[in-house]
């Protein structure tokens, strides 16, 4: 029998691949906790919890009981015209973990789509209040919201869409102070954004509409961090302008930067945010873009051309919203906050380690996430970062670098002892892929 790799490459088209390279994709036949296991039953520890997305583990039995339980019940209905309890409570229960002011939830099935109805929103809410000249958007530079025309229009920076640039709409780019631990340059670089921020908005004065940033982190950037400092004088200056912001917390929610979202870390409060990814636990597709009462009540009228024009088929999907019940209740009790915790410390106690390694720099880590700079001259999707991934993987190791950048986001359910291990193997694997290219680099002028 042909075997399932064979199978794939007959009739899969994998994303973010250019499947005339190499390695062939990794068959996994189960899951449980922090391990995914192939064929042969080799372990490997999911550094990136599959996508940023399994934030208590695979095959969590509590989560996968609720969708059983709500699959027998109700497992689909159109939600245009239609409601049922779990959208209800889910909406009640995210209500209650954001900060207070937000009033209303619109869902949808994925992290671009939550974008997307932000995008719509904050457009047609300056339209349905008689300002259409407020059309403009900004964002930040190499920021990245996902990959629809709007999404990508808003992450024309981050160098991924090339190709469809054509297809976008005009976005105006801020620059994104990166920082890392003992950036001696950070306050330095804040203070440009935010001048060039204030610019901006003088220089367009009643134009722009809102801003959209991923807030504390860029993922897809390469994980880069800017500071709650940050954050705190861009909304100062967005609420002086009269400009709506968009926190995209499509990675950052539900507790990955230590707090349960970013804007409560960073004590800010958006117009909009987006959440998805670890709403389910990885389980199922769901989104939410949440708002203001006043936001809302821009949208009421007397005929439908007030109304907001977006709907998807799965939104407010009863099994996703079961499934996200299930997350948040994990999410909230004693013994997850603590793992929490005990994974930034983890974080805070095994970077030196790393750092010590020669080629290593930019380290930074924000509640869960850890990070840093270590591959010499590698783009996004280059031969040489997948060459470290490889390696890894390897060694059971699932991390997968964005071009230049080594990064960890475990699952909740990791213990220290296996996160130090996981660190003491990093390490290792580095300093000898480090050996190798002096090696390389010996034999090149020999």
């Amino acid at each position: 029998m042909t075997n399932l790799i064979e199978r794939d490459q007959a009739v899969l088209w994998h994303p973010y691949t250019q499947h005339q390279l190499p390695p062939l994709p990794l068959a996994i036949s189960r899951a449980e906790g922090a391990y995914l296991f192939d064929e042969e039953g080799k372990a490997y520890l999911d550094l990136i919890s599959s996508w940023w997305i399994t934030v208590h583990g695979h095959a969590h039995p509590k989560i996968a009981e609720a969708i059983y339980k709500q699959a027998l019940k109700l497992d689909q209905i159109i939600f245009a015209g239609f409601t049922h309890e779990p959208a209800v409570r889910l909406g009640e229960k995210l209500l209650q973990l954001l900060p207070t002011g937000f009033s209303k939830v619109f869902y949808s099935d994925n992290g671009a789509a939550a974008i997307e109805v932000a995008l719509k929103m904050a457009y047609q809410y300056w339209r349905n209040r008689a300002q259409p000249e407020r059309r403009r958007i900004l964002a930040f530079a190499k920021g990245y919201h996902g990959d629809t025309l709007g999404c990508m229009s808003v992450g024309q920076s981050s160098m991924i869409f090339e190709q469809f640039k054509d297809l976008c709409f005009k976005v105006d780019i801020a620059p994104f102070p990166s920082t890392w631990i003992n950036d001696q340059e950070v306050e330095f670089k804040e203070r440009q954004a935010l001048e060039w921020i204030e610019g901006y908005f003088l220089q367009h004065p009643a134009e722009v509409a809102a801003l959209i940033i991923e807030p504390l982190v860029q993922a897809t950037a390469g994980m880069r961090f800017c500071r709650p400092e940050f954050l705190r004088a861009l909304e100062r200056l967005a609420r002086e302008h009269q400009v709506l912001v968009i926190y995209d917390e499509v990675m950052t929610g539900f507790s990955r930067t230590g707090a349960t979202f970013a804007c409560q870390k960073a004590k800010t409060k958006p117009d909009l945010i987006c959440l998805a990814k670890s709403l389910t636990g990885g389980f199922l597709p769901l989104s939410a873009t949440v708002c203001d009462q006043e936001m809302y009540q821009a949208f009421l009228g007397d005929d439908f051309n007030s109304a907001l024009a977006h709907g998807h088929t799965y939104a407010g999907n009863p099994l996703g919203c079961a499934a996200a019940l299930a997350t948040l209740e994990l999410l909230e009790a004693p013994a997850t906050q603590l793992q929490i915790q005990l994974l930034e410390q983890t974080h805070q106690e095994m970077l030196p380690l790393v750092a010590a390694l020669p080629g290593v720099s930019q380290i930074r880590y924000c509640g869960t996430i850890a990070a840093f700079r270590a591959i010499d001259q590698a783009a996004f999707g280059s031969a040489l970062s997948h060459r470290w991934r490889d390696s890894f993987q390897a060694a059971g190791l699932i991390l997968r670098p964005i071009g230049d950048t080594v990064y960890l986001m475990p699952p909740y359910c990791l213990s220290q002892a296996e996160l130090v291990a996981a660190y003491e193997k990093m390490a290792r694997i580095i300093q000898q892929l480090n050996m190798d290219k002096t090696s390389e680099h010996c034999h090149a002028f020999s």
